[in-house]
């Protein structure tokens, strides 16, 4: 049933395309793409019955494609745990169709142990009437600077939806990646916006503060966090790295969204959670009652139940060399410090008055009380997440 939705989906969008078909009113109708965030996942990889990354028991896909629409909204699904780079890797070939190519130099240089450069069945076919291996349909094969894209991505997403922008532009820093296309660089105008959702743009605070409150602990999870977060641009000295290559193309119109689920401390009434932290200091930040459970030991002033190791809500460092973390950096939605989500440090920014401006991020604002997944409409007591998409979906229609 998956694959047939992407199928019709596929079917609507080729319509659409030849009868020129668009709302009312609207500037454009170019596709929509969803990039979900690191540990994320595709419609059709989930085991849960009917659980979606973006939208939960919901689909916020189908939301968007129906308001003012019909438009064509497809969630793409990458690897829940790898770089920006590979993740782009693998979404250019979703979309315009073809065979995952991470680069030959890339893969040598930066690759997991035997990592390969083109993986296995990692395919798509643009030619439905030739697709001999039975290949997963690409989303949008015409794909280029006639038929842009629009690209939304939440967490991780977002950054690895800018890692794409810039290897469609200017591929790759070490030319030829052994033939790869989307290493050629000058695809310019083949995105027309990018929407970032809570991401990272500076990394985020809560590998470090994981870290310190088990340091001796071996898991998988931790020599994630350990080893490959800093490699992957998501924690603040990687994120640093990452926003000197990931270039705001002037070409494309970039909006950004935070996220805030924590409030300053308070002795009552702030509507924190006062079980997790009964006891308050007015310059630290503690999680709202309504974030998700699994986060709020984390997000505030102290990891519980280790309360001498300080949480996101508390966690400075200025080591030489290293990124400054002071109290700008409290503020957080659970996985992510709301000030890493307006914008990369050194880019140009602005705060979205109405109109759109190429080249720059227009900053939509944050959004209080809403967690790192309320923002995805999954299952808890947070606020919905629909009038966002809404408010998306009538800026990137009635782009020029």
């Amino acid at each position: 049933m998956l694959r047939l939705n992407k199928i019709c989906a596929c079917a609507l969008l080729a319509m659409a395309s030849l009868l020129r078909i668009a709302p009312a009113l609207a500037a454009n109708n170019d596709p929509v793409i969803l990039v979900h965030g690191v540990l994320g996942f595709g419609p059709d990889t989930y085991p849960g019955p009917k659980f979606l990354y973006w939208g939960g028991y919901h689909n916020i896909a189908s939301t968007m494609a129906l308001y003012h629409g019909p438009h064509t909204v497809i969630a793409a699904g990458v690897s829940p745990i790898a770089s920006n780079w590979d993740r782009a890797a693998e979404l250019y070939a979703q979309i315009k169709g073809g065979c995952v190519d991470y680069g030959a130099i890339h893969v040598r240089r930066y690759g997991y142990p035997g990592q390969p450069q083109k993986p296995d069945a990692r395919c798509w076919a643009a030619d439905p009437n030739n697709n001999p291996g039975n290949y997963p349909l690409a989303f949008y094969p015409q794909w280029d600077a006639a038929h842009p894209i629009h690209l939304i991505g939440h967490s991780q997403g977002g950054t690895t939806i800018r890692a794409l922008v810039q290897l469609l532009e200017h591929g790759s820093p070490d030319g030829d990646e052994g033939g790869g296309e989307l290493y050629r660089g000058g695809k310019v105008g083949w995105v027309r916006s990018v929407v970032t959702i809570s991401a990272p743009h500076n990394g985020t605070t809560l590998r470090d503060a994981a870290l310190d409150v088990l340091p001796n602990l071996r898991s998988p999870l931790r020599d994630m966090l350990d080893n490959q977060l800093e490699q992957w641009e998501l924690a603040p000295d990687g994120a640093r790295e990452f926003n000197l290559w990931a270039l705001t193309s002037p070409s494309v119109y970039w909006f950004s969204i935070g996220t805030l689920a924590t409030e300053a401390g308070s002795w009552c009434c702030n509507g924190t959670d006062r079980v997790i932290a009964p006891v308050q200091s007015s310059q630290f930040q503690y999680p709202r009652a309504d974030m998700i459970a699994y986060f709020k030991p984390y997000a505030g002033a102290f990891i519980v139940p280790s309360l001498m190791q300080p949480g996101m809500g508390s966690y400075t460092q200025s080591a030489p060399g290293r990124v400054r973390i002071d109290s700008a950096w409290f503020p957080n939605d659970g996985v992510v410090n709301t000030i890493s989500m307006r914008a990369p440090d050194g880019h140009p920014v602005r705060d979205y008055d109405g109109s759109a401006v190429k080249g720059t991020w227009n900053f939509l604002g944050n959004y209080r009380g809403y967690d790192h997944f309320d923002i995805l409409n999954w299952p808890n007591t947070g606020p919905s997440a629909d009038p966002v998409y809404e408010r998306i979906c009538d800026i990137i229609f009635n782009l020029d």
